[in-house]
């Protein structure tokens, strides 16, 4: 009996093993390393064991029966050594190959992120063992963080310790225990410094003091994983054993010679049952729809489409628009009662997204709409079915397949900021639309708008029509998919911050990186951004952190896009200056990739804005434009409101749709060869748009071209009217 007490005390640790620690069974019977806080900083107490050397190479494990004392041995950890080499050299890290994991080429994550990125983890969870500023504060260590144009302000691109600091730490708490597996990590975002962590150590706790780190298996030591070798590639390291803890610490090892230790992070955890019931149950977000909540590939996608038009054919109809640089469809879902055909008098109305492949919230939250809107139509839902009797609706999920395959591949949490977000040709689609805002405003100045030169429907500039041109085939494709259908209204979808942009996205001044640059339509573009960031759960919650470096919470999560970044050749801009739709951004969420886990209740904070903002397509005024003689509709036709220097023009049919805010207005639709009528047309907060129908009456000019092209007997009034005019060119 005394042989087991004594073997017992050989191999039992020197503090109690918490929830989660790790067992001596695990760690092929050595003992986890505890720390006790002192100050500041934690000290691992001195190991139960030491290994000696032989002569011949072989070494032996002598095992200490510990010694409880009252005083508290620490063990002061060696000054980090920084190596001198160049900020452009890939840094060096200071443990040695056998004590520093060996990354495998591929890594697959196996547990969910805990919510650094996504803002599911309050900026309460974050410590550290210091700051050089609250700018650089732990809240700041967050995945993807972006910092502002300055440093030293609130909003920096990292944690980073000071630089005295030579044991930091970096501790996020995780609320309750979960199941630890994986650590990602980038260096800091900024425009000015270089700083990144290249090595560090991973350690865990239940209560905050009582520390045990992650082991190196296959040596017993602790392990030291490699980190960053630039700023932003985000670098994954799974640990050798998953730890089931509360809390989880990162501490740097070594960084970058002449930085700072500065890192962003996201964990990797999967929950835990707890059996004792000693936490309480967090609420559990999420969706109760029956959707497909999951990431979908170009293959997946297709097929998921497919089956949506089988489940609801007489609704849908599936068409692609064009193809991407490397053969991939630009598929577009179509949703109305009618498909494949306009109606008179019914507005056309698009989503577009995936224009930067690796935002892809909005790809998902499109295709989770066309799954909705089919399954609730066969419900009989009487919102949904009076949607797709009275508007046309095009979904066009991924306008860049190519870079989101990019994206895909590298998984929702390693893609990055950057990575797919151009066209394998490089193309950044946002900036890749003709500048029709440069002559409009050159004209404006010189006094042509709009009598000389219209203020709509401007025309593409000759050299964006060169065959050399630099026009993605997936831009021109989407410009000819505008010139075919009359569309009256857009959203596209964006993410990567938490906020509706309107046009203009272009400052009328040049060399200015933001201005607000208002259009003369300024009071819908704002109601309508209203409208999509008044039903966004997330935009709307009063607790919510910003997601990067502005707190667009202050003016109703709505900006002017001008006011808040300059962007020439934007598909909004486009949209507007070129043909009838108007068209706002949405940026959906912090995260651009965010987790499969995540989309089910991403889209209960986006569907009533996703529907909403459809149902803003009757506000304002509709009609039909029709020759007084004959009733046939009039293409063409410009409709004018005074006050607001911008036009619309009919459709084939001649009906039209002109988005206005309530208000009495005078309205005057002209076409060519036709006298001009003008109308007064009251818009109201009701629901629905108010009919101003026009009849046009022929010019006497028109219906004497007309006659004479075919040849029919002129009546008496045109011909004196001939023969007075053959009179005065005598």
């Amino acid at each position: 009996m005394w042989g087991v007490l004594f073997a017992l005390a050989v191999f039992a640790p020197a503090g109690r093993l918490g929830l989660g620690a790790p067992s001596a069974s695990m760690l092929s019977l050595t003992p986890p390393t505890t720390t006790a806080a002192t100050g500041s900083t934690l000290a691992p107490t001195q190991p139960l064991w030491k290994v000696k050397a032989k002569a011949n190479g072989t070494s032996v494990q002598r095992v200490l029966v510990p010694v409880i004392r009252k005083k508290v041995i620490v063990r002061k950890r060696k000054k980090v050594i920084r190596l001198s080499h160049s900020i452009t050299e890939r840094p060096a890290v200071t443990t040695s190959r056998s004590r520093t994991l060996e990354r495998p080429q591929t890594q697959e994550p196996d547990c969910p992120p805990l919510g650094l990125e996504s803002l599911k983890v309050s900026d309460s969870q974050f410590e550290a063992s210091s700051s050089q500023s609250y700018g650089l504060g732990p809240h700041r260590g967050r995945l993807n963080i972006q910092s502002g144009l300055e440093d030293g302000d609130l909003y920096d691109g990292a944690w980073c310790a000071e630089e005295q600091d030579v044991e930091p730490w970096f501790q996020v708490d995780a609320k309750k225990p979960v199941r630890f597996s994986g650590v990602i990590t980038q260096g800091r975002n900024s425009i000015w410094r270089y700083d990144w962590v290249t090595s560090y150590k991973v350690q865990f706790s239940n209560d905050s003091r009582s520390w045990w780190g992650s082991r190196n298996l296959s040596t017993g030591m602790d392990a030291v994983f490699p980190a960053n070798s630039d700023p932003e590639t985000p670098v994954l390291n799974l640990l050798p054993e998953p730890q089931v803890a509360r809390f989880i610490r990162l501490l740097p090892q070594t960084w970058l010679q002449g930085g700072a230790s500065c890192l962003r992070a996201e964990i990797l955890a999967c929950p835990v049952r707890d059996p004792n019931d000693l936490y309480p149950e967090a609420y559990a977000p999420g969706s109760s729809d029956p959707l497909d909540f999951r990431h979908h590939n170009y293959k997946d996608m297709r097929k998921l489409m497919q089956q949506v038009n089988e489940q609801c054919p007489n609704i849908t109809r599936i068409y692609n628009i064009g193809k991407s640089y490397q053969g991939l469809k630009l598929y577009v879902m179509e949703m109305s009662d009618k498909p494949g055909e306009h109606e008179l008098g019914e507005p056309e109305v698009r989503y577009v997204a995936g224009m930067h492949g690796n935002e892809a919230l909005g790809r998902e939250l499109l295709l989770l709409l066309m799954q909705f809107l089919c399954h609730e139509y066969l419900r009989g839902d009487p919102r949904v079915t009076r949607l797709l009797t009275e508007t046309r609706i095009h979904l066009l999920p991924s306008m860049n397949p190519d870079g989101y395959e990019i994206a895909y591949r590298k998984g929702s949490e390693l893609a990055g900021w950057a990575e797919g977000r151009w066209t394998h040709q490089g193309i950044d689609l946002n900036h890749n639309f003709a500048d029709l805002n440069t002559p409009l405003w050159d004209a404006e100045d010189d006094g042509l708008v709009p009598h000389t030169v219209p203020n709509h429907h401007l025309p593409l500039p000759a050299y964006y029509t060169l065959p050399n041109a630099t026009v993605a085939p997936e831009t021109r494709a989407v410009i000819q998919w505008m010139k075919r259908i009359p569309f009256v209204l857009s959203a596209n979808l964006h993410g990567g911050e938490l906020v509706v942009s309107y046009p203009f996205d272009m400052t009328r001044t040049p060399w200015a990186a933001r201005e607000l640059t208002p259009t003369a339509d300024d009071a819908v573009f704002r109601w309508l951004s209203t409208v999509y960031a008044g039903s966004n759960r997330a935009m709307q919650d009063p607790d919510r952190r910003p997601c990067h470096n502005q707190d667009f919470s202050l003016h109703g999560n709505i900006i002017n896009g001008a006011d808040w970044h300059t962007v020439p050749g934007s598909m909004n801009d486009f949209s507007y200056l070129h043909t009838n739709c108007f068209e706002i951004t949405v940026e959906l969420s912090c995260d651009k990739f965010p987790h499969e886990n995540e989309l089910s209740q991403e889209w209960e904070n986006n569907k009533d804005a996703l529907l909403n903002y459809l149902e803003q397509v009757r506000m304002g005024i509709s009609g039909v434009v029709r020759d007084k003689d004959t009733e046939a509709g009039i293409a063409d036709a410009v409709i004018s409101v005074e006050g607001i220097n911008h036009d619309v023009t009919t459709a084939r049919d001649g009906d039209y749709w002109r988005l206005l805010t309530p208000g009495d207005y005078s309205v005057t639709a002209s076409a060519e060869g036709y006298h001009s009528v003008t109308r007064d047309c009251r818009v109201t907060f009701e629901e629905g748009p108010v009919h101003c129908n026009f009849l046009l009456t022929k010019t006497p000019k028109q219906r004497l071209r007309e006659l004479l092209a075919a040849k029919a007997k002129l009546p008496p009034d045109l011909r004196r009217r001939l023969e007075r005019l053959r009179g005065k060119k005598d």
